[in-house]
């Protein structure tokens, strides 16, 4: 982007970041949304909870700064933040509630990012930064050779430097870094792993708005199904396609990886460990960043998932032949309405008749009325002489799911998670399909599970036929993967 005049006041004017630093309350929005969304990286919180904690954080100021400061109550603060004009908040409901939810959007995350490089840093490291820099154009010249000579010469010299590295080690000379190179790096990769999350509320926010598109496209379509079926489908492959798909797709696989998982809990216990590290007094919640960077990644799994869900309900959607006119209609309003967002009409869109309750006195109410008594015969009652084999009430099938769960959590005491398949392979089914659902009814309602759509596994069990015969049945289905 080239920082013309033209591009600059367009964006003084219209994006939310640049609103929010020209803000009078720049101070109380940016200071309270860090607090409560980007420092324990909440992605979602609920209306009552966030304007509960907005309450005590101007109590707080008003006894600073006196009663007329912030007048509004904390709830009108966050409607306030979360217009149109405004957009630094996102307010939506989930579905099946009726309780309004908010999330930080990305222009605020970058605003609160760019005020926290103002303040004077003491220490600025240069030397890994140079070094990740020409790492990366060594990346890109070895990647982009396609001559296999130079490619072999190329490994050849990284082999003799390996080499030599461990000759030297054997010798006896063990370089270490020192103190400031290990604040320098450490410094580097702190403020990567908060850019990173910053960039999945970004990624989510961009398929977030393809949901919309395809949503207002559905509204506003007039043509055959099929038809729209294509487009929406073309744009989503182009958006799963793109460089920031393919990026987003080979991060989510790589951190997947439960030995990666390992790996990298691992290296930070090692490196918080250092004293030189210690020094710097981290945030406690390096520790676990990776995890972070799980739950932020789920999140924008979750928006896909969302995305595919609305496509499905559309291709159930039998109603579009079956009662054609109130379709019509319904497209109507949704057009209007989508017309009328930018543009509101001024005065009142709607009136509503005041309610008012149903008066029924006490003498317009019947009077009892006894019931009917039942006759009941007083017979003996005989007991039958038909042979029934009673067998048949214990032939039943019974899945324990106390035995399962316990296999679950048994399994994640020494692992952070674990595949459905690789429950199975150690637990083999032994009440077949009935089992398989026990076990995705327990990953929905007890355990932290998600679902990766892109990977297929078979999961297979032995039945036996009515005759005696052995079979081995199959199921396909998505990778469940349960979590700690």
């Amino acid at each position: 982007m080239t920082l013309e005049f033209a591009t600059l006041d367009n964006l003084r004017t219209h994006h939310p970041a640049w609103r929010l630093l020209r803000s009078d309350h720049a101070a109380l929005v940016a200071s309270f949304l860090q607090r409560v969304f980007v420092a324990p990286n909440v992605r979602v919180m609920a209306a009552a909870d966030l304007a509960e904690a907005l309450e005590d954080e101007l109590y707080a100021l008003r006894l600073r700064l006196g009663e007329d400061a912030f007048p509004k109550h904390g709830l009108d603060y966050l409607n306030d933040w979360a217009a149109p004009d405004k957009g630094w908040l996102r307010k939506f409901y989930r579905p099946g509630t009726d309780e309004a939810q908010f999330d930080l959007t990305p222009a605020t995350e970058k605003a609160i990012a760019w005020l926290a490089q103002l303040s004077e840093r003491q220490f600025v490291g240069t030397e890994s930064r140079l070094l990740t820099l020409f790492d990366l154009l060594k990346q890109m010249s070895e990647g982009s050779e396609a001559d296999p000579a130079k490619r072999i010469a190329e490994l050849h010299k990284k082999r003799a430097e390996v080499d030599a590295e461990i000759a030297r080690v054997m010798a006896g000379d063990v370089p270490l870094l020192d103190d400031t190179a290990l604040k320098d790096r450490f410094q580097q990769f702190t403020q990567g792993a908060r850019e990173l999350l910053t960039d999945f509320r970004e990624v989510e926010h961009n398929f977030r708005q393809l949901d919309r598109r395809v949503r207002e496209r559905i509204a506003l379509w007039e043509g055959s199904k099929g038809a729209l079926l294509e487009d929406i489908m073309g744009e989503r492959d182009a958006i799963a396609d793109s460089d920031q798909g393919k990026s987003f797709r080979a991060f989510w696989d790589f951190l997947l990886s439960s030995s990666r998982q390992e790996e990298l809990t691992v290296l930070l216990d090692r490196v918080l460990a250092l004293p030189a590290v210690a020094d710097l007094k981290p945030d406690t919640r390096t520790r676990r960043v990776h995890y972070d960077w799980m739950e932020a990644g789920e999140h924008t799994q979750r928006t896909v998932a969302q995305l595919s869900q609305q496509l499905r309900r559309f291709l159930d959607d039998q109603a579009w032949l079956e009662n054609r006119r109130i379709m019509d209609i319904l497209h109507g309003i949704e057009s209007k309405a989508l017309a009328l967002r930018d543009f509101p009409p001024p005065g009142a869109v709607m009136t509503m008749a005041e309610p008012c309750a149903d008066i029924e006195l006490a003498m317009e109410r019947p009077m009892f009325t006894p019931a009917m008594r039942p006759v009941i015969a007083d017979l003996a009652v005989q007991a039958g002489d038909q042979d029934i084999d009673p067998a048949a009430l214990f032939d039943q099938v019974v899945v324990d799911k106390a035995q399962i769960t316990r296999h679950i959590r048994h399994a994640l005491q020494d692992r952070g998670q674990i595949t459905l398949s690789e429950l199975v392979a150690t637990q083999p089914l032994q009440q077949g399909l009935a089992e398989l659902v026990a076990y995705l009814q327990l990953g929905s309602e007890i355990f932290s599970t998600a679902v990766d759509e892109d990977t297929m596994e078979p999961i297979q069990w032995r039945a036996a036929t009515a005759d005696g015969v052995a079979l081995t049945r199959r199921a396909r289905l998505p990778r469940v993967i349960f979590m700690r």
